[in-house]
């Protein structure tokens, strides 16, 4: 592994250090890792830096706000594993620290006939997950959801809902760490004694161990420490509208997804403050932050382009991308995405609301990176793919990211 090397900001043996851990982003990874440190190992000095003038700005703050069960996951993986566990422990801490949120549960309703076999293969995984499910027919359906309508359903009692700002909000208050905002990364300077990190505001961090939570840049986080994170961030935005009669929907509605896609379709959640968001659906983004089709980055659009992996995924999936990109072109064509759980919306029923943006990781060979993907190198630990169920996750994630380094700065 080679160490970059920047003028002027190394690091030496005798230069000092501000902090044993830097955490690169302030999102709810990032600070859940800080937040863990100061658990594992109290006193130990964190800093974390985020780019933008608060917390919790991209994924984190404009995402569906939903405490995901961890029926979908494959058992074994990562993401089953701390889901399952991370949306207890997330529950735990909200009534702990005041937060809003509720345990709802969810339907997940087949509408055709050939997604009844993938229905029975997700009752299958929740019950080898270890999450209670409930196998519905149509007269059920209606039960908890009156204007529903589907051939079978499951339903999953421990999904919930939180605002996850707030409890982004609440872990940094909680961590002890110095929170620096608004300066992006522009330098690393990594040598046998420790990193230095450089932002565009002037701020230069030296730290023991550094760890790298960027989400949407965190390959690009990984090439300035000199690191071929072996991916690249393909950017999706998630568009979303509100439901102008939330009457219609008590709780939370899923479709069956597909298995070859980690993306959950479009779906209905009633959030903490009674509104109804419908979505998201998922289209290529054509900037890294981009929450619009009119923002356009050139040098985003570039990566992208620049890697093979994108040229593959989309030969191999370009006919679901372009459902995806006409359901985003022509709200008729949304709303009958919609009107397959839900008959009774009209196009009138909905409005326009923020879209998100999903940082997912694509490898060379077009693969769709499935599960959480931590990677270490000297002194640094990289976070590469940490889409949903991260929030619900983020308890048990920033345990396991502050554990391995932990164990860098003791073996230093």
């Amino acid at each position: 592994m080679q160490y970059a090397g920047v003028g002027g900001v190394g690091v030496g043996v005798g230069g000092g250090v501000d902090c044993d851990v830097l955490v690169i982003g302030g999102g709810i990874v990032g600070l859940s890792t800080a937040y863990a440190v100061s658990r594992l190992a109290p006193g130990t000095r964190v800093v974390v830096l985020e780019k933008e003038d608060g917390p919790a700005r991209h994924q984190t703050g404009r995402n569906s706000g939903v405490i995901h069960s961890g029926i979908y996951y494959r058992p074994g993986s990562l993401k089953a594993r701390f889901a399952v566990s991370g949306a207890a422990e997330m529950v735990k801490f909200c009534a702990e620290h005041g937060i809003a949120h509720e345990v709802t549960g969810k339907l997940i309703v087949a509408t055709e006939r050939d997604e009844l076999p993938r229905l029975h293969a997700l009752v299958q995984r929740g019950r080898e997950n270890g999450i209670p499910v409930r196998e519905l027919g149509p007269a059920q359906i209606s039960e908890y959801e009156p204007e529903v309508q589907g051939l079978a359903a499951i339903h999953v009692g421990s999904t919930g809902i939180v605002d996850y700002g707030r409890v982004s909000a609440q872990l940094a208050e909680s961590s002890g760490a110095e929170i620096v905002y608004g300066g992006a990364v522009d330098l690393i300077s990594r040598r046998p004694s420790g990193v230095a990190v450089r932002t565009t505001s002037g701020r230069v961090v030296r730290a023991r161990v550094l760890v790298n939570c960027a989400g949407l840049q965190c390959d690009r986080i990984a090439r300035l420490a000199g690191d071929d994170p072996g991916m690249r961030i393909v950017p999706f935005r998630g568009e979303y509208y509100d439901l102008d009669r939330p009457e219609l929907v008590r709780g939370l509605v899923y479709p069956v997804p597909d298995p070859a896609f980690p993306f959950l379709g479009v779906h209905l959640t009633r959030g903490i403050g009674g509104g109804v968001h419908v979505g998201p659906n998922a289209v290529p983004a054509l900037a890294r932050e981009g929450y619009g089709w009119s923002v356009i980055r050139p040098r985003d659009v570039a990566t992208e382009l620049a890697w093979p992996g994108s040229w593959r995924m989309a030969a191999r999936h370009w006919r679901y991308g372009a459902g995806e990109i006409h359901r985003s072109l022509s709200k008729q064509a949304f709303t009958r995405a919609v009107r397959r759980l839900l008959p009774a919306v009209s196009a009138e029923d909905l409005r326009p609301a923020s879209a998100g943006v999903r940082a997912q990781a694509v490898l060379r060979d077009g693969t769709l990176v499935d599960d959480f993907l931590i990677r270490e190198a000297p002194r640094t630990v990289h976070v590469l793919n940490a889409p949903s169920p991260a929030a619900t996750a983020s308890l048990p994630i920033g345990r396991e990211i502050a554990a391995r380094a932990l164990r860098m700065l003791r073996a230093a």
